[in-house]
């Protein structure tokens, strides 16, 4: 079974964030992963199209009960009616997570993936998490570039 790689992020992002995920979708498909997302567009667009375009597979985790809204670079679009609650699916069925941008749907997939405990979660720009402190949460991988954030996943050598 190939490997899963869930990419998070906004619907409506900035030029950055959208060539960031873009690429990401490239290198994980180059790789053989099977890219998941929530399905729609901005960064999840983004790195659905990067993706297909290396020939990889993109599966996108809808919040409607139908596909009328999904983005253009999906292979499989999996409507669940369950709005944003379908965050949980797409983090569970991932290997790792790959969060790009931020935005409040982002931030509950990067806190359910922290909660999974058991893949590594990767933030590549977006919003950083404080304690009361002001001190950065641990356990969020914090990448710079598109390649950092696919090497710091651990998937491949």
């Amino acid at each position: 079974m190939p490997v899963q790689v869930a990419v998070c992020g906004p619907g409506e992002c900035t030029e950055r964030d959208f060539g960031h995920a873009h690429e990401t979708g490239r290198l994980l498909a180059a790789r053989g992963a099977v890219v998941i997302c929530g399905g729609h567009g901005g960064v999840m667009a983004a790195a659905a199209a990067g993706a297909r375009a290396a020939g990889g597979i993109t599966v996108g985790v809808l919040p409607e009960a139908d596909r009328a809204a999904a983005a253009p670079g999906l292979t499989v679009a999996l409507p669940t009616g369950l709005g944003q609650a379908r965050n949980t699916l797409i983090v569970n069925a991932a290997d790792a997570v790959i969060v790009v941008g931020g935005s409040w749907g982002t931030l509950s997939e990067l806190a359910l993936a922290m909660r999974r405990g058991t893949v590594p979660v990767v933030q590549l720009g977006g919003w950083r998490i404080h304690d009361q402190d002001g001190h950065p949460l641990g356990g969020v991988v914090h990448a710079d570039r598109p390649e950092d954030a696919v090497r710091a996943t651990g998937l491949w050598p």
